[in-house]
């Protein structure tokens, strides 16, 4: 990691739901609950608690140096809504294959 970046990443036990228009998308009370430096906490949800038939994988992917390169699924109405990343670095293996929203609500 660069000199002051941080990444932490522990398990949640809060229960997240993400919702686009009136399709609940994800819901899971097993989040992983990632923290970086300068980003606002981001949750990572496990494959099974998402509706993957509900999205589309999209031609777009991202590079981070800290996690890795990161690919992303879109609805008809939303690009690249969710992403995850299926070979993330060692530091942050747990996330792998894990998705994460740009949007969710905590309760």
């Amino acid at each position: 990691m660069a000199e002051g970046h941080t990444i932490t990443i522990e398990q949640g036990t809060e229960r997240v739901r993400v919702v686009h228009g009136d399709q609940v998308l994800a819901e899971s009370d097993r989040p992983l609950l990632l923290r970086e430096t300068g980003c606002p906490v981001r949750y990572y949800l496990p494959p099974e608690d998402v509706r993957l038939d509900l999205l589309k994988p999209s031609e777009t992917h991202t590079h981070c140096p800290f996690k890795g390169t990161a690919s992303y699924w879109s609805l008809p109405d939303a690009a690249d809504l969710v992403w995850a990343y299926p070979e993330p670095k060692p530091d942050v293996a747990q996330i792998k294959d894990h998705l994460c929203f740009y949007e969710v609500e905590v309760a």
